[in-house]
């Protein structure tokens, strides 16, 4: 074990004028530091003991973002950058007045850090001020990684080999981080990225960055970084990685024939064709280690949206993103449920819930010059249910300006053996942190699509325009959307159709001083509606008004207490909303109130409740959800929900009911237990999903994964009947050149 090392013995002694100049940050002003090359021997163990990080510079004081807007922050932090051949390190002393109450209680790769204490890390290695890696760690040493993108969007199931060890101390806490440059792209003849660090302080409520320490800023805003420079003689080897795997399984159903156990290995590789453009190929792909979906109950009457979880569409899924999604509406505005997927990969390999084999699929996505490329190939396998096929996505996007782009998308190929299919069209996004001429984001976007199907001739496009004005204290958006009848992107997802879709909302947010402890109010009236195309008629409208939503210092929330949703539905036809209960066609008014409260996620228990009442097409219902989180840090966390809808109507009463639980374990960052345990009273269907990660060293992992299922007894109660048993393994080891 190697010595107690003191601050002064780390990084030296920080004058306490440097803060006051810090402070100083002008907008729009980019930081700049040259990183230390180094040929000391580096261990990454948490300590920072090697000379070279106490003779090294400091990249300067951060700046708080929240609460004091520009001031320095109230616990230092000294960051050094070092790099040799192969890596580049980071060393970070976060200093704490009082390290006891130093919060860290997660430890599951890539786990969500907004309970904890944390340090995030941006590398724009591109420097194009769209797209940039992600690391993060909190003092429990999390390994969370990610790809950033469209200066909003994170997307951490991308996984990358690098190291990072973290170590308590008396006067806080520390960081060391390796990132070996091989797990990087980038291009050769660049000696400067883009780069970003921010320190959270949980139970201060408290932000502090390098660059772009302002409230109207999001952290993931890529074109804020500044800048690292002096990188020289980086070591990216020939750019290839190999990773074999072995997959295997036993299932015993009685729902499906297909009983019995099955051990196939199959192959991922990644080859950086150039340092910005990578191909990735994979052979007998293996989902095994997937983690299931959530549960949802459908009481409206169009589509579910279920997220992509599975790696290998994920990797890089940023490039395939268009414009035709969001723009993302303030926290607790109901989503408008008109996004269009042009591309959605959970259209291949999975068909009416059954998967699909992948025989074998390539991807070339990354830079040249100043676009953008995504192009995917994917063969898949023959089953009961559709014929093997050959699916294709074509994706590009022409970077202008600072943050702006142009883009186009094409799709070939219908995963579900229909039809030939083909979609295809353009898109723009103009964006600006710099609106006016003042530090105020905005960003347009403007999209047209329309998909060729064999059979179909006309009604089949969709377009649109949007404005959003994402910022601190004001937000503005508009939305108008076109999604004709006949719109049907086979390798995309559309929830609804035949509609014409106009959003237009605000929010004011102000951050009062000295007002019952409040951090900031939130204040929001948005307005929805839709128009058939086919008739002119109104389909649906709602307007929703948050009259109060205030955040407390202390971290706790009063999200509502009179949240105001008046809407409208027509239905044309009849609809099944429940077993049973059957709404007829005609036109439905409602009024309903929703209240919410949750209590600061600095502490170990952490409660949030939601319930609303009011009027529910024909009748009334209450609808209650909460949540609550049992921490045992920095090994055990335990959480239950339900989720439930009391609905009284003229047609039938029903109730909806999802129950569910995490029972997560964590003995080191590298091996961790997680348990989800499913209910819902729609399918009565009890589920459990056990998984074990253990990561053995950086890019070799073993998955064990256990699923059980059980059906309730027709009589109801606590009597279930064993369904299906499954256990899934996988190990996969990445050879590096």
């Amino acid at each position: 074990m190697k010595p107690h090392c003191p601050p002064s013995r780390l990084f030296g002694i920080v004058p306490l004028f440097v803060a006051a100049i810090a402070t100083n940050e002008l907008p729009g002003q980019t930081r700049s530091v040259t990183v230390t090359e180094t040929t000391d021997r580096i261990i990454v163990d948490g300590a920072l003991d090697e000379a070279i990080w106490a003779q090294a510079p400091k990249i300067g004081e951060l700046v708080q973002r929240q609460p004091d807007t520009g001031e320095a922050p109230t616990e230092r932090t000294d960051v050094v950058l070092l790099y040799d051949a192969n890596n580049l390190y980071v060393g970070i002393v976060a200093f704490d007045s009082e390290p006891d109450k130093v919060i860290g209680t997660d430890m599951e790769r890539d786990a969500s850090l907004t309970s904890n204490d944390s340090l995030e890390i941006i590398l724009d290695t591109f420097r194009d001020q769209r797209n940039a890696f992600y690391f993060a760690t909190n003092p429990s040493g999390a390994f969370v990684d990610g790809l950033a993108y469209g200066n909003e969007e994170l997307n951490t199931d991308w996984n990358a080999i690098w190291e990072v060890r973290t170590k308590r101390t008396d006067f806080g806490w520390i960081a060391e981080i390796a990132i070996p440059f091989k797990s990087l792209n980038f291009p050769a003849e660049s000696s400067e990225w883009g780069f970003n660090i921010e320190r959270n302080v949980v139970r201060k409520l408290e932000q502090a960055r390098w660059t772009g320490a302002r409230l109207e800023t999001n952290f993931l805003q890529i074109s804020e970084a500044g800048r690292i420079t002096g990188l020289s003689g980086l070591n990216q080897g020939i750019g290839l990685d190999v990773r074999p795997f072995v997959a295997a399984s036993w299932l015993d159903s009685d729902t499906s024939p297909y009983d019995g156990f099955d051990a196939e290995p199959g192959l991922d590789i990644s080859y950086n064709i150039t340092p910005s453009l990578k191909l990735t190929g994979t052979l007998n792909t293996d989902f095994g280690e997937t983690e299931v979906d959530e549960r949802q109950i459908n009481l409206d009457r169009f589509s579910l949206f279920f997220p992509e979880k599975r790696s290998f569409f994920l990797e890089d899924a940023g490039v395939f993103t268009f414009a035709s999604t969001g723009p993302q509406s303030p926290g607790g505005i109901p989503s408008a449920g008109a996004d269009v997927y042009p591309f959605f990969s959970r259209r291949i390999g999975l068909v009416n819930g059954q998967e699909v084999p992948l025989d074998i699929g390539a991807k070339l996505t990354g830079k040249t010059g100043n676009t953008d490329i995504g192009l995917l190939a994917v063969q898949t396998g023959s089953t009961d249910l559709v014929d093997d096929e050959t699916l294709a996505v074509v994706r590009l996007k022409q970077n202008v300006l600072e943050q702006s782009y142009i883009g186009g998308i094409f799709t070939s190929g219908n995963a579900a053996s229909g039809p030939s299919s083909q979609t295809y069209g353009i898109d723009a996004r103009l964006s600006t942190s710099s609106f006016m001429g003042n530090s105020q984001n905005l960003a347009v976007n403007a999209f047209a699509l329309r998909s060729d199907n064999e059979g179909v001739s006309d009604d089949d496009g969709s377009y649109g325009l949007s404005a959003h004005y994402p910022n601190d204290k004001y937000v503005g958006e508009f939305v108008y959307r076109v999604i004709e009848e006949n719109f049907n992107p086979a390798l995309g997802f559309v929830q609804r159709r035949n509609v014409e879709m106009y959003r237009v909302g605000a929010s004011y947010n102000p951050r009062p001083k000295n007002f019952l402890d409040i951090q900031q109010m939130f204040h929001d009236i948005f307005y929805t509606q839709f128009n058939r195309l086919d008739n002119g008629h109104i389909e649906s409208t709602e307007l929703h008004i948050t009259p109060l939503d205030w955040h407390f210092n202390s971290g706790d929330s009063i999200h509502a207490i009179f949240d105001y949703d008046r809407t409208y539905e027509r239905l044309f036809e009849p609809f099944q909303i429940a077993p049973g209960v059957i709404l007829q066609p005609g036109e439905y008014h409602n009024n309903r109130w929703k209240t919410t409260v949750a209590s600061a996620r600095k502490r170990n228990f952490v409660g949030f409740v939601n319930a609303s009442y009011g009027d529910f097409w024909s009748g009334t219902a209450e609808q209650i959800s909460a949540t609550f989180t049992f921490k045992l840090p920095p090994k055990f966390n335990f959480s239950i929900a339900a989720n439930q809808t009391f609905a009284h109507l003229p047609e039938g009463d029903f109730i909806a009911r999802i129950l569910t639980s995490n029972i997560d374990y964590s003995i080191s960052p590298f091996l961790s237990f997680t348990n989800l345990v499913q209910y819902d009273n729609r399918s009565d269907n009890l589920g459990l999903q056990s998984r074990i990660r253990w990561t053995i060293t950086p890019g070799r992992d073993l998955f064990v994964v256990f699923n059980q299922g059980w059906l309730q007894d027709p009589m109801g109660g606590f009597r279930f009947q064993s369904q299906d048993t499954k256990v899934s393994t996988k190990f996969q080891y990445t050879f590096r050149f």
